[in-house]
C-alpha cells in the first residue's frame, strides 16, 4: 500500500496559492516547459487567468520521496463556497497561506473555520516574505489568535509554519533564511499532516466533485473512506434522498501529476475518479452492492441572491451571438446545475425567463462571463437578494464587510456604509492604512464596489462574506442618478454627443449603433432623460467661426460586467453578447414606459428639449 498524504490549500484571494501548487509540481520535476513561459498550469480556464482567480477546484497529485500527496486547489472567495464545502470532504489536512503583508482576510477565516470545524491539521505556509514592509511575525500571531477566535483544538493550534516565497520558488522555517527548494515546505507536510485512517469493511466513497469527458459522460470524483473498489465491481448508489439505484464501475482512475491514470482498485484513503456510475449529483454515496451504508451528504450553503436570465429580445438580436434561443439558454442553465454546486434555476414567470439563484455577483457573473464566450447571447436582469421568513420575521442576508484603505478617504466609505444599513465593528490602523470592519446587508454591498474604487482611486482592498440571516434593516437608498436613453435607432454621432455634454456622462461612442429605448449614458439628474444621438449635422453651404469648431469629448464610461450587474435599476436589463454589453430599459418604447410609470404612480421620463 502506498503512503498518501491528502491536502487543500486555503489562502485568499491573491495570495498566492495556485503559484505555489505550480511550484511544487516543478518540485516534484513534473513540469519544466510552463516555468519558462511564465504560465500558471492550474488556473489554465482563461477568465482564471485573466482575473487572477480561482474558481474551479482542482484535483493534482506529486510523488515525493515515495510518499503520494494529493494536492487540492481551493477557490478563495466566499462566493464559491459550494466547491470549498466538498473539497475539503478528500482532505486531512490544510496548507494555509498567508500573505507576509496583509496578514489573514475575512474569506481566508471563511474556508478555515469550515477546515477546523472538521478537525483538519494545519500547516501555515507565510508567503510573499521578499515583500517591502512584511511583517511575518506579526502575521503569525495574527493567525494564532485567528485560530483560537475558530475554536481550534490543542493539536490545531500546535501548528508548524513554513515561510517563504512561492514566486521565487524556496520556503523556509526561518524567513530571514532564505533556501533554494521547497523541501521545507514538502517535508512539513509528510511530517506534520496525517497518513489518511485505512478502514477496513464493506467500500463507502461520497461523492464531492465531478468531472466531465465528452467520450464517456459524467465522472464522479471522491475519496474512498471504507473499504476497496475494483473494476467492474457492482455496486449501489445511495443518493440524497434515501432511494437507491443499482451501479457497475467501468472504469478507475486515480490521480498523478496533472492527468489520471486507470487502475485496477482503490482503496481506502486515496482520491479516485470513477466512469459508468450514472444519474448521480453531488454529495450522493457509492456503496456495498448487498449491504448499502451511505455517508453523510456534504452540507451546502443556500444562495442569497437571485437574477433574471431570459433571451435576449433586443433589436439587435442574433448579430453576434451562435446561441441565441430558450431552448438554447435553457440547456446550458441545466448543464450548468450538474457540475456547480451552489447554483439553482427556477422558470420565471414570465416566458422565456428563468430566475437563478447564487451565492453572490460574482458566483453569477462568471457563469454569464462564461456564457458570453461559449457565444451565447442573453439580457439579465438587476440582482435581486432573496429574502426569507423565520418565525414570521422578514430577514434578509448579512455580510462582514472588511476595507482596508488609505486613511485620507476613509470618511466617506464609513458615511456611505453607514447610509446602506452598515454598522461597524472594528477601526484599526495597519501601516498607515485602516482596517475597516462592518456587518452590512447583502442589498447595501451592491454597487459599493464601484464607489470604494473611485474614492479610494483603485486603492482599497474590499472583501465581504455571508454570516447570517437577520431581521429586514429597511429601506437602502439606490442609485440617484437617472438614466440617459437613445429616443431612437441609428448610428450616434459625435455632433450629437457633444451637444448633449452637459445631460450627464455616456457609455457609448461616436459611431457606435444604438436602439430606441437603449441606456447610453448616465443622467446629471436624478430622472431619466430621453435624448436624441443620432442627430447629425446640416450641411449648408453658410460659413461661420463658432460652426465649425472641432467636437472635444469626454472619454465614455466602461464598466465591468460585475459593475454593469450592480449598476442597472429595476426596470433595466444588461444584454449580454459575445462581442457587446449594452444597457437597456426592459420596456424599449417610450409611449409604452410612460403609460407604464402612470400605472404605477411613478413621474413620467423627462423629455430632452433639443
Amino acid at each position: 500500500m502506498q503512503d498518501i498524504r491528502n491536502i487543500a490549500i486555503i489562502a485568499h484571494v491573491d495570495h498566492g496559492k495556485t503559484t505555489l501548487v505550480d511550484k511544487m509540481l516543478y518540485t516534484a520535476h513534473l513540469f519544466r516547459e510552463n516555468e519558462q513561459k511564465g504560465e500558471l498550469i492550474l488556473d489554465n480556464n482563461d477568465l482564471e487567468r485573466e482575473r487572477g482567480i480561482t474558481i474551479l477546484a482542482k484535483n493534482v497529485s506529486i510523488d515525493y520521496k515515495g510518499v503520494k500527496i494529493n494536492i487540492i486547489d481551493t477557490p478563495g472567495h466566499a462566493d464559491f463556497g459550494g466547491e470549498v464545502e466538498r473539497v475539503l470532504n478528500m482532505a486531512d489536512g490544510v496548507l494555509l497561506l498567508v500573505d507576509a503583508f496583509e496578514g489573514p482576510m475575512p474569506q481566508t477565516r471563511f474556508v478555515l473555520q469550515k477546515a477546523l470545524q472538521m478537525q483538519l491539521k494545519p500547516i501555515v505556509v507565510i508567503n510573499k516574505v521578499d515583500k517591502l514592509n512584511c511583517r511575518p511575525d506579526e502575521v503569525q500571531e495574527a493567525v494564532f489568535d485567528l485560530m483560537c477566535a475558530l475554536d481550534a483544538t490543542e493539536d490545531q493550534l500546535d501548528f508548524q509554519t513554513i515561510y517563504g516565497s512561492a514566486k521565487n520558488g524556496w520556503m523556509s522555517t526561518d524567513w530571514k533564511q532564505p533556501t533554494t527548494d521547497l523541501t521545507a515546505l514538502m517535508d512539513a507536510i509528510i511530517k506534520y499532516i496525517p497518513a489518511p485512517e485505512r478502514l477496513e469493511g464493506t467500500p463507502q466513497m461520497l461523492i464531492t466533485s465531478l468531472d466531465y469527458n465528452p467520450y464517456v459522460g459524467r465522472i464522479a470524483v471522491g475519496r474512498v473512506h471504507r473499504g476497496t473498489l475494483r473494476e467492474g465491481m457492482n455496486v449501489t448508489l445511495s443518493k440524497r434522498d434515501g432511494s437507491t439505484v443499482k451501479q457497475k464501475i467501468k472504469e478507475l482512475r486515480t490521480f498523478s501529476g496533472l492527468g489520471q491514470q486507470k487502475v485496477e482498485e482503490v482503496s481506502s484513503g486515496d482520491i479516485c475518479a470513477i466512469v459508468g456510475i450514472e444519474g448521480f449529483e453531488i454529495g450522493d454515496t457509492i456503496c456495498d452492492y448487498n449491504e448499502p451504508e451511505p455517508l453523510k451528504p456534504i452540507a451546502i450553503d443556500e444562495p442569497t441572491m437571485s437574477m433574471l436570465f431570459t433571451i435576449n429580445d433586443s433589436p439587435f438580436f442574433g448579430k453576434d451571438g451562435k446561441y441565441v434561443t430558450s431552448r438554447h439558454i435553457h440547456d446550458r442553465l441545466m448543464k450548468e446545475l450538474d457540475k456547480n454546486l451552489a447554483l439553482r434555476v427556477e422558470k420565471a414567470e414570465t416566458e422565456d425567463a428563468w430566475r437563478v439563484y447564487g451565492r453572490g455577483v460574482l458566483h453569477l457573473s462568471v457563469l454569464i462571463e462564461t456564457m458570453r464566450r461559449e457565444g451565447y447571447e442573453l439580457q439579465v436582469g438587476q440582482p435581486q437578494v432573496i429574502i426569507k421568513e423565520i418565525d414570521g420575521v422578514k430577514c434578509e442576508p448579512i455580510e462582514q464587510l472588511t476595507v482596508n484603505c488609505p486613511e485620507d478617504c476613509s470618511g466617506k466609505i464609513i458615511e456611505y456604509v453607514a447610509v446602506h444599513k452598515g454598522d461597524m465593528v472594528s477601526m484599526t490602523t495597519v501601516n498607515d492604512r485602516l482596517q475597516l470592519e462592518f456587518t452590512i446587508p447583502s442589498r447595501g454591498i451592491i454597487g459599493m464596489r464601484t464607489y470604494v474604487m473611485n474614492v479610494s482611486a483603485g486603492e482599497a482592498i474590499m472583501s465581504h462574506r455571508f454570516i447570517e440571516y437577520q431581521p429586514y434593516k429597511g429601506d437602502i437608498v439606490k442609485r440617484t442618478n437617472g438614466s440617459l436613453i437613445a429616443m431612437e435607432t441609428g448610428t450616434a454621432y459625435a455632433y450629437a454627443l457633444d451637444k448633449l455634454q452637459d445631460r450627464g456622462r455616456f457609455f457609448i461612442y461616436p459611431q457606435e449603433e444604438v436602439y430606441a429605448g437603449q441606456v447610453v449614458g448616465e443622467s446629471a439628474k436624478d430622472k431619466d432623460i430621453v435624448i436624441n444621438v443620432t442627430k447629425s449635422k446640416k450641411l449648408t453651404n453658410m460659413r461661420s467661426k463658432s460652426a465649425d469648431d472641432k467636437a472635444v469629448l469626454s472619454p465614455p464610461l466602461i464598466m465591468s460586467l460585475e459593475e454593469a450587474l450592480e449598476y442597472i435599476k429595476e426596470d433595466e436589463y444588461v444584454e449580454i453578447t459575445p462581442k457587446a454589453m449594452r444597457f437597456r430599459k426592459i420596456i424599449l418604447d417610450e409611449l409604452e414606459r410612460k403609460r407604464a410609470r402612470s400605472r404605477a404612480g411613478l413621474a413620467p421620463d423627462e423629455e430632452d428639449d433639443e
